[in-house]
């Protein structure tokens, strides 16, 4: 077997491989939105709807993810060559498989995956509009229509290309409107290629897209006041703007290749791994990332939550204590020569008198915060707080 054919079987058994990382990763992401929904659903986390608002179209734009890697397995000639796999399928059907991949993929998977990138990113300048159900249903309604001018004009090349050829643009080389050519090893295989008016036609839609899309970066970045949030919405626009055309001009120097050799399976399968970081790019960026963060902001939500109760609780028994203390301390004013026992026994503030000083016979009123004895202060410890008691035709009235 030539080397040039061992290479190319490598290149679709690597598609094949990338293509079912997609596949998983986008079973992925729809599972992460489902337990993300029921957390909001279950919990009654209003707040975070709006981050959870376009979770249809998320999942609508990994649904088209699938369909494009599928169409991206169906054209390969790792199935086609030799007879191999497809060997049961006539020369009729293959020639439909390979019109139908062109129809579906430049058509309309790959128009509707940038549309949905477009529109998810539009969605963060609105305020309440992606909280309504209604706004999933009519974004999708607005996909399949901006989508529409494209699949049309992609049906018209495909299959009244041919006869638009013959009648019209025979000086054209046939790969401006063929979508398949036979394969020079077997008479009945058919090897998939891309039309130059098809790439011409998605080119077009690709330029005009990728305006929109940076004046719409440009304004989400001037909005945008947190760096990482920034730096989030740049790489996403300049990756997507950029893979995307990248993919197209690839397609587009194929054309003067044979589907057979090894530099047309190599551009077919960098403009495929273009596509591809494209497709994760968005998964990353526009799924798991905004669903990750928004569970962040719960669990911090349901921390800030738990310590406020904690504070309430703690302020109520602090107030509690003090009007407890307040209370008892108004209740232990003794008369002379007695003390309070609840008051020694809780160290709240007591009133007492004292015994006469020797020096000047004067009664004095001692003041204690802590737990006196109940007739003299220990020895040794400092002298209390204390002040003359006047006799009560001195005493004055309260201010």
């Amino acid at each position: 077997m030539p080397h040039s054919r061992v290479a190319v079987d490598a290149l679709g058994v690597c598609t094949i491989i990338l293509v079912s990382l997609l596949v998983l990763a986008g079973l992925y992401c729809i599972l992460y939105l489902i337990y993300f929904h029921t957390k909001i659903r279950g919990q009654g986390y209003i707040q975070l709807g709006y981050f959870h608002g376009p979770w249809i179209i998320r999942i609508t734009f990994i649904l088209f993810a699938f369909w494009w890697g599928f169409g991206e397995i169906v054209r390969l000639n790792l199935l086609r060559g030799d007879g191999r796999l497809l060997n049961a399928l006539s020369f009729r059907w293959q020639e439909t498989v390979c019109k139908c991949y062109i129809i579906s993929s430049l058509g309309f998977a790959e128009p509707c995956l940038y549309l949905t990138v477009v529109f998810l990113l539009r969605a963060s300048l609105q305020k309440s509009g992606t909280l309504s159900q209604k706004w999933n249903g009519k974004t999708v309604g607005y996909i399949l229509l901006f989508c529409l001018p494209v699949f049309a004009v992609q049906l018209i090349l495909i299959l009244a290309g041919p006869q638009l050829k013959k009648n019209h643009m025979s000086r054209l080389p046939h790969y401006f409107t063929s979508p398949f050519v036979r394969s020079k090893n077997d008479v009945d295989v058919a090897l998939c290629t891309y039309p130059l008016l098809s790439i011409f036609c998605l080119g077009l839609f690709a330029i005009m897209l990728t305006s929109y899309l940076f004046w719409l970066g440009g304004r989400i970045l001037h909005l945008v006041i947190n760096r990482s949030l920034q730096r989030r919405v740049y790489m996403l626009v300049v990756s997507v703007s950029a893979f995307f055309p990248i993919r197209v001009l690839l397609l587009g120097l194929t054309v003067k290749t044979q589907p057979e050799h090894l530099p047309f399976q190599a551009l077919a399968f960098v403009g495929f791994v273009s596509f591809f970081l494209c497709i994760g790019m968005g998964m990353a960026m526009l799924i798991i990332m905004p669903v990750r963060d928004s569970l962040a902001l719960k669990k911090i939500s349901e921390r800030d939550i738990e310590s406020r109760r904690r504070l309430s609780d703690e302020q109520h028994e602090t107030v509690s204590l003090i009007a407890n203390q307040s209370t008892l301390g108004g209740s232990m004013v003794s008369s002379p020569g007695r003390n309070s026992a609840a008051s020694t026994k809780r160290g709240s503030i007591s009133f007492r008198t004292a015994d006469k000083d020797e020096t000047s016979g004067v009664a004095f009123v001692e003041l204690s915060v802590f737990s006196p004895s109940q007739h003299s202060t220990p020895p040794g410890s400092p002298q209390l707080l204390r002040w003359p008691m006047l006799p009560p035709s001195q005493a004055q009235g309260p201010l």
